[in-house]
């Protein structure tokens, strides 16, 4: 079983050609990776593009890189795992989209380690996830709106530490390394959008309370 071996590990077992090793660390953030690219994965392509396909084309690279990895890693494991896979889902969206990718490209964060962008449709998609009730789901499209609505009026750095640190459950250090800002930034940064959430959301019957 996986909780058998400590990542330090398997990491070396890894880094002398051990492919059952390289399988092990990945399955372990798998789960990570593939909310990730559900989070980031352009809308048009939503039910064309499988979340599994983009993760077994990182796992590939993974398992290619591994070894130049750990001679200089330059991020942490599970960072340079999320780089990899992002990077994977911008090729799919480049190779989907064609033409439109000029679009698609205003939707891609400027910050260091871009990455398709977390955009308001799919966030207020995650929120509004949590409403699973018939009466909630009859008012759902006028609740995606105004969830909606909220989200675009963030400053799109506010709305990606919403990201990363909410949804893709980066702790306020990665996500600091993520965007190249200061820890403390990223924290006054995810508390501050964490309110305004709140603020639309207050109300809402039966949601689940948003944790900061």
């Amino acid at each position: 079983m996986a909780g058998e071996n400590s990542p330090s590990e398997l990491l070396q077992r890894a880094a002398s050609g051990d492919e059952v090793a390289v399988n092990e660390l990945f399955a372990r953030y798998r789960d990570r990776l593939r909310a990730m690219v559900r989070l980031r994965l352009n809308r048009r392509l939503q039910g064309r593009v499988d979340p599994s396909d983009v993760l077994q084309d990182a796992y590939l690279e993974v398992s290619r890189g591994l070894a130049d990895y750990l001679r200089a890693p330059t991020l942490p494991f599970f960072l340079w795992l999320r780089h990899i896979t992002g990077q994977k889902l911008i090729m799919v969206h480049r190779q989907h989209l064609g033409a439109q990718m000029r679009d698609a490209d205003k939707e891609v964060s400027l910050y260091r380690g871009a990455l398709p962008e977390a955009s308001s449709a799919s966030l207020a998609n995650q929120l509004l996830g949590r409403l699973t009730s018939v009466s909630q789901a009859a008012m759902r499209a006028e609740l995606q709106i105004r969830v909606q609505e909220a989200l675009a009026g963030m400053e799109p750095l506010d709305r990606e530490v919403l990201a990363l640190r909410h949804f893709e459950m980066l702790t306020n250090a990665e996500t600091a390394q993520v965007l190249g800002i200061r820890k403390s930034a990223a924290s006054n940064r995810y508390v501050r959008a964490l309110e305004r959430l709140k603020e639309i959301l207050a109300g809402l019957p039966d949601f689940t309370e948003l944790d900061g």
